[in-house]
């Protein structure tokens, strides 16, 4: 198992920020490890969280790294459904990766069907927010082109399938759907269309948001948000690989749920930034979410590949960079993504979720005119 984080040189750091000068070593109390990347530690008394990364998933260097996160929390609390950032504690040698002092949201996890209407509001607000000029994006990732930008990390991904043990008819189900993301993108680019774009979540399965009791949906996980296509984030949040991730929030939705939730979205979208961004947006829902497909998929077979390898613990700056391998996550975790990753590349969850743009799929009605 994992070493967990240094409290008491975290302790030492936090109360050097203002505002925090009276906090006790003792007020600090760790989670129980759930995510992949980090670990959090809460404070006694206060709506304060410590986000500690454990690893960078994107391979950014420390302080690049915990940047890149304080400019993704600063920027999606602007809409209401995320965590405000109170304070960053940089990288030090007992705490390598340093740590980031957010906002704790009370609530619950997401209960689907039911809350997808709260998840379609919050990404609504989320991306109905006003594109910055190009000069005022960084530190976040901008992707001019979305749908070529995705391509590119799928490609690199897949290069992993030769070696993840697939069985014969999952790896010619992803060379079919390769193979057709391939010809959109050529289709996208040769046709110069232009592209819906935002600030985006980009990992918005349902565990990474809490409903508060206002009823009021939160993201509360924001390391990897960046300027590129709504429609990536509203697949994620919605397709059969994102909603039995986490068991907090399990659900297997049927493509009318589906549906509804992507009408809900495009009407609460119509209202804060107008029908026309709305209708302009909705072409390219479904083939972004074959194209979402692949990159949850492309990345099963790429953990699958690099966890059983041994980590980089020995090498110099290892823990700024990604490391998926076994021995940097907790047993038990490492059991659960095992699972879900088999479950996810079998070939009856592929034909699953392939389904949702089959020629008699509901999503097809609700979203009319898709460019795929």
């Amino acid at each position: 198992m994992p070493p967990g984080p240094n409290l008491p040189a975290l302790h030492r750091a936090l109360v050097k920020l203002p505002g925090f000068a009276e906090v006790a070593l003792d007020d600090l109390e760790l989670f129980p490890t759930k995510g992949l990347a980090h670990d959090h530690v809460a404070l006694a008394g206060r709506a304060i969280l410590l986000r500690v990364p454990r690893q960078s998933q994107w391979a950014l260097q420390a302080a690049d790294n915990l940047a890149y996160q304080a400019a993704c929390f600063e920027r999606v609390s602007a809409s209401g459904r995320g965590p405000k950032l109170h304070g960053v504690i940089a990288p030090a040698p007992e705490i390598p990766l340093g740590a980031l002092a957010v906002e704790r949201i009370d609530g619950r996890p997401p209960c689907l069907p039911g809350d997808l209407p709260a998840l379609a509001e919050a990404m609504a607000r989320v991306h109905a927010l006003p594109l910055p000029p190009p000069e005022a994006r960084p530190p976040l990732a901008d992707h001019r082109d979305p749908v070529g930008g995705a391509l590119r990390e799928i490609e690199a991904q897949a290069a992993f399938l030769p070696e993840a043990k697939l069985e014969a008819e999952s790896l010619a189900a992803l060379q079919e759907e390769l193979a057709w993301a391939r010809n959109f993108a050529a289709r996208v680019a040769k046709q110069e269309m232009p592209q819906p774009r935002s600030l985006v979540l980009t990992d918005t399965h349902p565990g990474n948001f809490l409903i508060t009791a206002e009823g009021r949906a939160v993201i509360v996980d924001l390391e990897k948000a960046l300027y590129g296509a709504p429609g990536i984030d509203l697949a994620h949040a919605t397709v059969y690989s994102s909603t039995t991730w986490d068991p907090d929030s399990q659900a297997v939705l049927n493509r009318e749920e589906v549906a509804g939730f992507y009408r809900r979205y495009l009407a609460i979208l119509a209202e804060t930034a107008g029908p026309a961004r709305s209708a302009a947006l909705a072409p390219w829902l479904l083939p972004l979410r074959r194209i979402l497909f692949l990159r949850a998929l492309t990345w099963c077979a790429k953990w699958r590949v690099q966890q059983t390898k041994t980590g980089g613990s020995d090498r110099p700056g290892a823990r700024s960079t990604e490391d998926w391998s076994a021995e940097n996550s907790d047993p038990a975790l490492i059991a659960h993504v095992a699972g879900r990753v088999d479950d996810y590349l079998s070939p009856a969850a592929l034909a699953l979720m392939r389904a949702d743009w089959a020629a008699d799929s509901p999503l097809r009605g609700a979203l009319p005119g898709s460019l795929d």
